[in-house]
């Protein structure tokens, strides 16, 4: 018997480089690549074509599909993850203000429902008490899971508008970067000593900020998609197994508890799932 092939959605990152170079590869399964960069171009096509049997997604996203009914189910493997609170970030060059300052402010973001901005809007309500609803919230583009409407206090920019742009010529006050940090020196972040806070943050929820896990289409066997997570596993391993790629369901489940929490507390999803709901 030949190879099963798996349309597959995965980003390059130091965890994916054995396994997207060929060095883990497996006996009864290929994973075929899409040509996507970055994978978050994708990911709408993930939940609302279905288009892939195996996919890196967002961890906001995911979830939000999975109240849409997706038929997706989580595999244990961490690709991106970070602490946030240095994506949020204001112009120099403007009157200074802190987090707690932000009400009446207008801060621009790619989508409402990306998943930095989820975590930084958990941080913001926890660590300074920040209502989300009382912040113009400027998007540029809907959201990934076609069900999920934007709340009354979101809006969308005129087509072709550029962050980066909009925070410079003050048409916003903050803008959530997203993967890519700003390398400009008028650009800083909103919370002060951002290293510090996110250290605390970490150590009081005892968790990490898990931005893209991977995820199987339910017309994977449970056989292949132990395999699949295998393979993941022996990459990220390859890749010395970074503190911030943790592999296993237990090693995600505080992760998981928490952005869980923080996704439901913001109306993204009905309800609180368990960390096992996520995996069957």
């Amino acid at each position: 018997m030949g190879l099963l092939r798996l349309n597959t959605l995965l980003g390059d990152y130091p965890v994916t480089h054995a396994l997207k170079q060929g060095r883990v590869a497996s006996g009864s399964v290929a994973l075929e690549l899409a040509d996507v960069h970055p994978p978050s171009s994708g990911f709408k096509r993930v939940v609302r074509d279905l288009a892939f049997d195996v996919a890196e997604l967002s961890m906001t996203t995911f979830l939000m599909a999975r109240a849409a009914g997706k038929p997706y189910r989580l595999l244990p493997a961490v690709v991106l993850a970070r602490l946030q609170h240095d994506r949020l970030v204001r112009n120099a060059g403007r009157p200074a203000f802190g987090p707690g300052e932000l009400y009446g402010k207008t801060i621009g973001v790619r989508m409402y429902s990306v998943t930095t901005a989820m975590w930084l809007r958990g941080v913001l309500a926890e660590d300074y008490g920040v209502d989300a609803s009382r912040i113009r919230w400027v998007t540029l583009e809907e959201g990934h899971v076609a069900e999920f409407a934007d709340p009354a206090w979101v809006e969308r920019a005129p087509a072709g508008k550029d962050l980066t742009a909009m925070l410079l010529e003050g048409e916003v006050d903050a803008v959530v970067t997203g993967d890519g940090k700003v390398a400009d020196p008028r650009i800083v972040p909103v919370i002060p000593d951002v290293a510090v806070a996110a250290q605390a943050w970490r150590t009081r929820k005892g968790a990490i900020q898990v931005n893209h896990m991977v995820v199987a289409k339910d017309t994977v066997s449970e056989a292949t998609a132990a395999e699949v997570s295998r393979m993941l596993e022996a990459s990220i391993r390859a890749a010395g197994s970074p503190e911030l790629n943790p592999f296993g369901l237990e090693a995600n489940r505080r992760n998981l508890e928490v952005a869980i929490d923080y996704v439901h507390r913001q109306g993204l999803i009905p309800r609180r799932y368990t960390v096992e709901e996520l995996y069957r």
